[in-house]
């Protein structure tokens, strides 16, 4: 087999490129991916540890506060002592003269004594005059006018009233109660003095006890 010069450095020269190609092939190959994690073994002493969870926190610090913090006791207010009932009643108020003499007394002058001005049977009895006029009988004094003799006597309720108390309505009359429902008085022009019922029209009147 003959080969020429021209075959020689053609095979000469495909000896140097196929290595060189095969270099730089490897050289710029990919690299494999790797794993960067790297397995680690530890020896250990056998230990043992407690940890709480958040369950058993909870209680620890609920169980804790419960110690610690105690709510105060409420308020009490103290009830005022109670006020002791008076063992009786207080009296009331005594008359200073017979009531049963003084409706006698000014029975006498029942269909008698005309109404008028005056507080003498002599002459006439108004309200005011018929009351002082008997009043004064049993060393009672007594000013002209119905309200100035009520302001002299004590108010008394009608259960307390009896006979020879005065009977009053402001600012219009007066007369004495009989202690049986009725009332001797000097009603009005034209009549003389009357024992009977109270008006009911008048509505009721205050009992004044002298």
């Amino acid at each position: 087999m003959t080969i020429t010069r021209k075959t020689a450095a053609g095979c000469a020269i495909a000896a140097l490129i196929v290595p060189l190609a095969a270099t730089a092939a490897f050289a710029f190959q990919a690299p494999e991916p790797s794993d960067s994690r790297r397995a680690v073994s530890l020896v250990v002493d056998p230990q043992t540890y407690t940890v709480a969870s958040a369950a058993q926190e909870a209680t620890a610090a609920r169980a804790s506060f419960d110690v610690v913090y105690t709510p105060p006791a409420p308020a009490t207010v103290a009830e005022p002592a109670p006020v002791a009932a008076s063992a009786t009643p207080p009296a009331a108020v005594p008359q200073s003269y017979s009531g049963e003499a003084v409706v006698a007394f000014a029975e006498t002058f029942v269909g008698v004594v005309p109404y008028g001005w005056g507080a003498d049977p002599s002459d006439s009895f108004g309200c005011d005059g018929l009351t002082q006029y008997v009043y004064g009988h049993f060393g009672i004094s007594l000013p002209r006018g119905a309200d100035n003799q009520a302001a002299l006597g004590t108010v008394i309720s009608a259960d307390e009233a009896r006979a020879g108390d005065l009977v009053w309505w402001p600012g219009r009359h007066i007369g004495i109660w009989d202690g049986a429902g009725g009332i001797i008085d000097s009603p009005d022009w034209g009549r003389y003095v009357e024992h009977h019922a109270p008006w009911a029209s008048s509505g009721p009147p205050i009992y004044i006890r002298l």
